[in-house]
């Protein structure tokens, strides 16, 4: 079996998973946050939607600079409507499973290294940095399950049924 070919199936899951959870929030509740010191609904659950650029950064990019001395700092995007976001993440995960697909085997194992103003953050294998990325995704997930408990929107099932998605087993 290939790295792909292992890989896929679980960003799959997790990403129906994720997209599940992105078409439940709230639109006319996204500038909500439940903590003064946590990032609004909205950019949260945009955050979600551009992680998988993250894996496509790690496949197609030897490094990466969010604040490049010289250059703009990575922006991230704010989007305005749950469509949208749900768009971008489709969008994202299409592209990151197309690039997955299409990297040979061995690049799997070449270096990656994630920076900041110049200096290194990071540097791990393509492969762990897909399996970072998936964990990231996972995590915000995770936090966005818990903003919207907070709005009281019901959860639908991640591995079975949730307290509000019984799936047929009352």
């Amino acid at each position: 079996m290939s790295i792909a070919e292992f890989l896929l199936p679980e960003i799959e899951q997790e990403a129906a998973a994720t997209r599940r959870l992105l078409e439940r929030v709230p639109e006319d509740q996204l500038s909500w946050k439940p903590h003064e010191k946590s990032m609004p609904l909205s950019r949260l659950a945009t955050h979600l939607a551009e992680l998988p650029t993250w894996g496509v950064n790690a496949l197609k990019l030897d490094e990466l600079d969010i604040m490049p001395p010289g250059g703009p700092p990575f922006v991230p995007t704010m989007l305005d409507s749950v469509s949208e976001i749900v768009e971008l993440f489709d969008t994202n995960l299409a592209q990151m499973v197309d690039t997955i697909r299409a990297t040979k085997e061995d690049a799997f194992s070449e270096p990656w290294t994630l920076k900041a103003g110049g200096r290194d953050i990071f540097t791990q294998s393509r492969l762990s940095v897909i399996r970072m990325n998936l964990n990231h995704i996972i995590h915000h997930r995770g936090q966005l399950t818990v903003f919207l408990r907070l709005l009281d929107v019901p959860l639908p099932g991640t591995y079975g049924p949730s307290a509000d998605d019984t799936m047929g087993f009352d």
